[in-house]
This record gives C-alpha cells, sequence and structure tokens, in this order.
C-alpha cells in the first residue's frame, strides 16, 4: 500500500545478475511511455544492487486464462464478456502498434498475460519481452522468445518478429475465447495438441460448431460465432503478410460487439 492508500502490485526479481539488468532496464524504459486505460499501469521502480522491483497498479481479479480454462459458478465467462475482453485487448495492442510514440511490438500475448480489473475490464501486462521499433522499421530480428502454442510460426522460423506476429498470438487468445481449449494440450492426439492447428482444420472442414465451447452455444448468434471465427481464422493464417493489420481487427471486433448490442 502507498502512502496515500493505493494498493500496487510489486513484482521483485527473484535473483538478480548482470544478465537481468538489461531486460529490466528495457521493461521501465517502454512501460514508462504507455498510457492506455486496457494496459497495466507502471507506478514506480527501485534500481538498487541486492534487488530489482517493478511498482504496478494492483489488477484484483486475476487473469483471463483462469476463467476461460477454470470453470467459475460465481462469475462464469458469458458470451459479451468474451467478446468484450477481445476489444479491450485489440484496442490496446493497436495502441501499441501504432498510436504510441513509436511502434511497440508486445511479444507475448496470451490469456495469462490478459488480467481483469474491480470491473472485469481487460489490463494487458507484461512487458517484459517487448521491443520498441523505428517508425520505418517493419520487423525485429532476435532470438526466439514468447509462449508456446502462441509463437508465430513465421517467427519460429525465421527469427523476424513482425506486428503481423501478435496478431498471431491474438488469434490464438480469439480461439481460446471461443473454444475454451487451452493453446496446447499434452493430452489430446496429435491432430488437436495445437489449438491454431486445431482450429483451422475445423475451419476447413466446416466443423467449427462441434469444438465450440458450451456457453459460446447457448449464448451467441451463429451469425456472431462466425464473424469472430473468421476473423481468428485470418489472424492464425500461416503467411504473415494475408494477417489482417491489429487496426482491422480492433475495427471488426468493434463492429461485430455493437452488432450484438
Amino acid at each position: 500500500m502507498l502512502t496515500d492508500g493505493k494498493i500496487v502490485a510489486v513484482k521483485k526479481s527473484k535473483v538478480v545478475d548482470e544478465g537481468k539488468l538489461r531486460p529490466f532496464i528495457n521493461k521501465i524504459v517502454i512501460l514508462s511511455q504507455l498510457n492506455h486505460r486496457n494496459m497495466v499501469k507502471l507506478f514506480g521502480c527501485c534500481l538498487r544492487i541486492k534487488f530489482l522491483l517493478l511498482v504496478y497498479e494492483f489488477v484484483p481479479n486475476g487473469t483471463s486464462f483462469e476463467y476461460i480454462h477454470k470453470d467459475n459458478e460465481e462469475f462464469p465467462l458469458t458470451w459479451d464478456m468474451r467478446l468484450r475482453i477481445a476489444t479491450e485487448v485489440t484496442g490496446a495492442i493497436f495502441y501499441l502498434h501504432s498510436a504510441a510514440s513509436f511502434p511497440i511490438y508486445h511479444r507475448d500475448i496470451k490469456s495469462s498475460n490478459i488480467l481483469l480489473d474491480e470491473n472485469y475490464r481487460a489490463k494487458v501486462a507484461d512487458f517484459g519481452t517487448s521491443r520498441s521499433v523505428a517508425i520505418d522499421q517493419t520487423h525485429l530480428t532476435t532470438r526466439v522468445h514468447g509462449t508456446f502454442g502462441y509463437l508465430d510460426p513465421e517467427y519460429f522460423q525465421s527469427s523476424q518478429f513482425t506486428e503481423k506476429s501478435d496478431v498471431y498470438s491474438f488469434g490464438v487468445v480469439l480461439a481460446e475465447l471461443l473454444t475454451g481449449e487451452k493453446p496446447v494440450s499434452v493430452l489430446s492426439s496429435q491432430e488437436s495438441r495445437s489449438l491454431a492447428t486445431y482450429f483451422l482444420l475445423s475451419m476447413e472442414e466446416n466443423r467449427l460448431f462441434d469444438i465450440l465451447h458450451a456457453r459460446v452455444m447457448k449464448e451467441a448468434g451463429k451469425d456472431e460465432i462466425m464473424a469472430v471465427a473468421n476473423l481468428a481464422q485470418r489472424c492464425l493464417n500461416l503467411n504473415g503478410k494475408k494477417r489482417p493489420t491489429m487496426k482491422e481487427v480492433a475495427a471488426e471486433l468493434e463492429a461485430i460487439q455493437l452488432s450484438v448490442k
């Protein structure tokens, strides 16, 4: 708790070494320049020799991963909530890509990095692997970072991360919201082990309605489902150039949300 009574969350490094200092400073530089209602705010930091700390706003209701994959009878994840979370996240990522003072690639978009505040509004978190790029720069060439199941296959093969790599990761999140399935399942058959692959195959074979979450089937209209599913399919295109931009994704989701209302 701060002196003014504000509750905060403190992230502390377990081990301090010189190798951790550079990514820590990178995180501070990026976070200090971000200001969006659907992003976790950074209040301050500590760069003492013995420990490294980041002080964030406290986001009380956990991660969207928990609500997607664990049945919560007290607060179930309705279709309206799923659609709103997706729309809020796209707004935040579009801001990163286009509206910030210079473009930023998040590089680790996943449902466990989407927190929910006291009103269950989405807050994109964890910018530890994020990188800023020059205005005219089209990609980053880096050692592969990210989370298995959300990684853009093109990035994995070429080590070149583009804004469309973030779009791919968000496509996996959309598939999660639609199906309730985890991005990777070790218990599933080879065909369905990767959610992205399983989802694309189901779309190609017109089996989408066989893999949807029961609540989505119950609460959403067929047109709404197909609109979101088609968008997810485009985000997951193996050819990055054929994926929509985050601006286009945000506009489409907002239009779907308005049509539902």
